[in-house]
């Protein structure tokens, strides 16, 4: 059972004891931090925006979350089930001083967590995440009944996302319209079947609906990474589809399956997206360390230049800033598009994708061989107590100092073609490993020798 504080939010297993799971007692406290750093920051105007994905468990808390609220004084706008993306527009939109997202991303269902968000709809910094820990451990005030928060429902903003969508001068939907896609989506039951499919329905889009009841019951594990997206994977190598699309249970990372039933890779996601974009509009690109080095390539071929961040949306919107970048995102299958918000969508991924599939005219698996060939290789350790972090990684960064090593996250050692990197993660017990290569076998080696580094580490 695992209780996961950070400075954008809380992350748990739901049921146990307070304190060590995500129970309604660490809801209503560290909601009430969240309420308190509110009023610090905004002395008149408190409104907060809250929205859920379909996990069993978001219906209750969204109760807990939104009386909380109302209990320091705090206006609440109750979207329902939502997306992220779509909570981070909706607070812009309303105008509101924060958001609160209930999902817990990729976990199964049997996690939840809190996501916190500034009045501009962006994950809170870590300055404001530290307070947000400091005033939830101390003593928060609550109004008396005269002073409480008002309450309403709005249900019309994943509309309100798709028309801004629509809207975008990059999203080409006569080019979609008359490309006649035929798409399999699987929503995994979460609110990807009341976002993704609507907006691919008013895209003229036919599609095959795997898992979009937003029930919660996860058919599969709900991170859509190949070993998870076997069952689309078989519609699509019947050969009656163009393409397939799956996202995670909050809607804002997008994994794309080719017309052979072949995955797209998600590293390449925002690559293809990067693109089409670049293609149409000269200007810089972010991505965290994590990610691969084919969007360096493809910036590069554009005559532009790509930044790095450390692994986070927060150090990537903050890069992507400072660099006035035109898209960015992660590697994970989160794309950001700043003319709509500094948040990954997959919804604006979807639409940008398939307006640069339709342009192109040819099949997903050839525009996927257009683009430079790396493989990544992702693996993790799970955390005991007695492991020292912090010595493993001085002691990776001492053996490898003859080679570039990049320490702002964790320590990355680049080679001629390829890199490794060991960081701890910010939401899991685990220290993750990537490794990337221009072969599927040498980025396997390099991580089981990177493994093998760590295991001496450790025994010595």
């Amino acid at each position: 059972m695992t209780l996961i504080k950070s400075t954008s939010g809380l992350r748990g297993t739901i049921g146990g004891n307070a304190g060590e799971n995500l129970t309604p007692i660490d809801v209503v406290k560290f909601v009430a931090g969240y309420g308190a750093w509110i009023r610090e920051h905004h002395k008149s105007a408190k409104k907060v925006v809250i929205g859920r994905d379909a996990r069993p468990s978001g219906e209750t808390f969204a109760r807990l979350v939104t009386d909380t609220l109302i209990n320091l004084g705090i206006n609440v706008v109750g979207l329902g089930l939502s997306t992220t993306p779509t909570v981070a527009m909706a607070v812009a939109a309303e105008k509101a001083q924060g958001g609160i997202i209930l999902t817990a991303s990729h976990n199964p269902a049997g996690w939840n967590a809190l996501k916190f968000l500034n009045e501009r709809g962006e994950f809170i910094s870590q300055e404001g995440g530290n307070r947000v820990l400091a005033l939830a451990d101390g003593s928060v005030e609550f109004v008396p009944v005269q002073k409480f928060g008002s309450y309403k429902t709005n249900d019309s903003y994943i509309q309100y996302h798709i028309d801004q969508i629509l809207k975008h001068d990059l999203v080409d939907t006569e080019a979609i319209k008359n490309a006649n896609f035929r798409v399999v989506l699987d929503a995994v039951n979460s609110t990807g079947g009341i976002s993704i499919l609507p907006l691919l329905q008013q895209l003229g889009v036919e599609v095959k609906a795997l898992f979009c009841e937003p029930n919660g019951s996860f058919p599969h594990n709900p991170e859509p990474l190949p070993e998870n997206l076997q069952q689309i994977s078989g519609e699509l190598k019947n050969g009656q589809y163009d393409l397939g699309i799956v996202v995670d249970p909050d809607v804002d990372r997008l994994a794309l399956v080719m017309e052979d039933g072949e995955v797209f890779g998600e590293e390449y996601t925002l690559v293809a997206v990067a693109d089409y974009v670049l293609s149409r509009r000269k200007g810089n690109t972010v991505s965290n360390l994590s990610s691969s080095r084919a969007l360096r390539d493809i910036t590069e071929k554009y005559g532009c230049e790509y930044n790095s961040s450390a692994v986070g949306e927060i150090h990537v919107v903050a890069k992507m800033k400072e660099t006035n970048a035109v898209i960015g995102g992660e590697g994970n299958g989160g794309v950001i598009v700043p003319e709509l918000h500094y948040g990954r969508d997959a919804l604006a991924a979807v639409a940008l994708f398939l307006s640069h599939l339709a342009r192109f005219g040819k099949s997903v698996s050839i525009l996927r061989a257009t683009y430079p060939n790396y493989f990544i290789s992702k693996n993790k350790i799970e955390l005991t107590p007695d492991i020292d972090v912090d010595g493993i990684l001085e002691s990776i960064k001492e053996k490898y100092k003859a080679n570039p090593i990049n320490t702002i996250d964790g320590v990355k050692v680049e080679f001629e073609n390829e890199w490794m990197q060991l960081r701890k993660s910010n939401t899991e017990p685990i220290i993750r490993i990537f490794t990337e290569s221009q072969s599927q076998n040498t980025a396997e080696h390099l991580a089981q020798k990177l493994l093998m580094d760590i295991k001496e580490i450790i025994s010595n």
